[in-house]
């Protein structure tokens, strides 16, 4: 069975979810887990100043925190950060509580210590329009690379497209020394349309109405060829820059004070990394791994004049 999350904006594809999407970690899902970074990022004095927006939580196990990273999605929600300095719930709107825990959405301006969020200025609510600063990951792109061949994207084999046969070329496929990664396209699949019932995961995930994706930094006439043995719906074997093996080597060896979450982003062919803030942490790791296998981003952002 596969099974997919789709992210909004995006309605014509699913991940697979295998080892061979987005993997989070360091996702601060609770209090015994707020990721907060162990350097201060102004070790000169400079007093700089930083926004961002954030969930801001306070519990009966600790005061106000901000939260950039993951929230547990309980009720009330679970997540944890750097302390926030200078906060009261009186002076700002759109909070709730529930069993001791106030919450709500932020945007806030401060400085920050490594340790602490100290605000410089009024804290707004933040609404599902309001702009995030910062670099942000952008939206998961599952659309195929590959031209449509002529005719269409059709099954050629539909002894071959079935789910059995989507496994065994994926277990194949992820065997090969130079295998960087794979996804699923449905955009040819009706079920994916507007006005009609998504819940019907049967429909959504009919193997002859999807597009498999391969990657690979080698050959890939052979690899191709080899996966045509197995698969007979619609593939896309394309070219990557990096093996997933390597990305997730990196992830293993990250340890980057204030990470939020990482993940190989398959399709980009890239190690995605978001932290409290970077401080000079793009180029610390261009330098040791080469430009373009990790990818940076951080949420919080210096405001300059």
């Amino acid at each position: 069975m596969i099974v997919g999350a789709r992210p909004s904006g995006m309605r014509t594809s699913l991940w697979l979810v295998l080892p061979l999407a987005l993997v989070l970690a360091a996702c601060g899902g609770g209090d015994d887990e707020a990721p907060v970074a162990s350097s201060d990022p102004d070790p000169d004095g400079e007093k700089k100043i930083y926004t961002g927006v954030g969930t801001v939580l306070e519990s009966p196990q600790h005061g106000p925190q901000l939260c950039l990273g993951g929230i547990a999605t309980s009720y009330p929600p679970q997540c944890g950060g750097p302390d926030i300095e200078g906060w009261s719930w009186e002076d700002v709107d759109g909070h709730e509580t529930a069993n001791g825990t106030t919450w709500g959405t932020y945007v806030v301006t401060g400085h920050y210590d490594g340790a602490r969020f100290t605000l410089t200025e009024q804290a707004a609510a933040a609404a599902d329009t309001t702009p995030v600063p910062g670099d942000q990951p952008p939206e998961p792109d599952f659309s195929t690379p590959c031209p449509e061949p002529a005719g269409g994207w059709t099954v050629v084999d539909e002894s071959k497209a079935t789910q059995a046969a989507l496994d065994e070329t994926l277990e194949r496929a992820s065997a090969e020394a130079d295998y960087a990664g794979a996804w699923v396209d449905q955009s040819i699949n009706p079920a994916m349309d507007d006005g009609l019932d998504d819940d019907d995961e049967l429909a959504m995930n009919d193997p002859t109405m999807m597009i498999l994706n391969v990657r690979f930094t080698g050959d890939l006439d052979r690899h191709e060829t080899e996966l045509r043995e197995l698969w007979g719906g619609s593939l896309c074997v394309s070219q990557a820059e990096n093996t997933e093996a390597e990305l997730r080597e990196i992830q293993e060896s990250l340890d980057v004070p204030g990470m939020l979450s990482s993940g190989v982003d398959v399709k980009s062919g890239a190690l995605e990394v978001s932290v409290i803030l970077d401080d000079g942490l793009q180029q610390q790791l261009d330098e040791q791994y080469g430009t373009g296998k990790v990818k940076v981003y951080s949420a919080l952002t210096e405001v300059t004049s």
